[in-house]
């Protein structure tokens, strides 16, 4: 049997788990006996936890919201969990990331010496190479209470390039608040437009309070974060790009597949190498396998050789200008129409 703190710790970790627990089940999951768990759960109310006995054949306990915060216990995988939690916020770079450090260094110093080596041992560097400033706290915090309450939300938005005078007014219907490329968003629903809509947090500014309450809509794709990754992605679906295609490239699989993140990369010879990737166009598909600076062939699909072409002639004038800005006679037929983007480029 375990020692009493111990105990007490997986006791207050089971309770956490679940609404009812029967006293039998809590008393065989921590092989003692029903006059023990007794005890043990005594102890824990004058630690400050509110635990409820349930009366009746099944009676049992359940562990209540208190409206004071009673000591923290966590187990070791639980305390090394919030740890690199919170270092992780810490170098996100958002507006709470001073407040994550702080209670980091607070966390760390209550841990032991064993946990603090094994939180030591990682460093968690953000990696992001968006360069934006971070929303106000008050900022998400009235936008997630807005959402939270169904409410409809007014805010001035600048768009990127906008002066500070030349903020736009919106109302629209928040759904939900995600973190995507180290940027904070809303998706919401634009009454006005009849349409989803993605707004930057760091670009907004609240006007409060909230307006009132709407019906929530579906929100395409089940959620949030699946709704950003198929905007950003400009697809239908989330974790599916709009245009695929493959080409072989005069490079081994070794020197290609690090620098792909979303693809295959099949190995053909030595010096030859098949790379499929995707792309929210045709055109920025093909800049995408012409950064790996080798010979391309076999590129498919159709569409993808027509991007070739279109911004093979692209290069060529913007290579023949002068510098007054005017271009040279042209020196290859122009490509087709076809072969302009279908889409344009999803906004972040």
């Amino acid at each position: 049997m375990a020692g009493s703190p111990s105990r007490m710790l997986t006791l207050l970790s089971l309770l956490q788990t679940r609404r009812d627990w029967p006293g039998p089940v809590l008393a065989e999951r921590l092989d003692v006996s029903d006059r023990t768990l007794r005890r043990d759960v005594g102890r824990l109310r004058e630690l400050g936890y509110r635990i409820t006995a349930i009366k009746g054949p099944d009676g049992g306990y359940r562990l209540d919201a208190g409206t004071q915060l009673p000591p923290l216990l966590f187990d070791d995988e639980q305390a090394v969990a919030l740890a690199l939690a919170l270092q992780t916020a810490a170098s996100a770079g958002t507006a709470e990331s001073d407040g994550a450090l702080r209670a980091l260094a607070t966390v760390r110093q209550l841990l032991p010496g064993h946990l603090r080596n094994r939180i030591d041992g990682v460093s968690v560097v953000s990696v992001s190479s968006t360069r934006a400033a971070p929303p106000p706290p008050d900022v998400v915090v009235a936008v997630s209470a807005a959402v939270e309450a169904h409410q409809v939300l007014r805010f001035d938005y600048l768009s990127s390039g906008r002066a500070t005078g030349d903020a736009v007014r919106h109302r629209v219907e928040p759904h939900g608040v995600g973190f995507s490329g180290g940027r904070w968003y809303l998706v919401a629903w634009e009454p006005d437009l009849g349409d989803w809509r993605v707004f930057r947090l760091d670009r907004m500014t609240p006007r409060l309070p909230a307006g009132p309450r709407f019906e929530r809509r579906e929100l395409p794709g089940g959620g949030v974060r699946d709704f950003l990754d198929a905007r950003f992605r400009g697809s239908e679906r989330a974790g599916v790009w709009p245009c695929v295609g493959e080409a072989v490239l005069a490079l081994p699989a070794r020197a290609v597949a690090p620098f792909v993140e979303e693809g295959t990369v099949e190995e053909l010879g030595p010096d030859r190498c098949r790379l499929t990737i995707g792309s929210w166009s045709w055109p920025a598909l093909a800049a995408a396998l012409g950064r790996f600076d080798a010979a391309i062939t076999a590129a498919a699909p159709a569409e993808l050789r027509e991007a070739f072409l279109l911004l093979a002639g692209r290069f060529e004038r913007a290579g023949s200008e002068s510098e007054d800005g005017e271009e040279a006679p042209a020196t290859t037929p122009r490509p087709s129409a076809g072969a302009r983007p279908r889409r344009s480029a999803p906004g972040r």
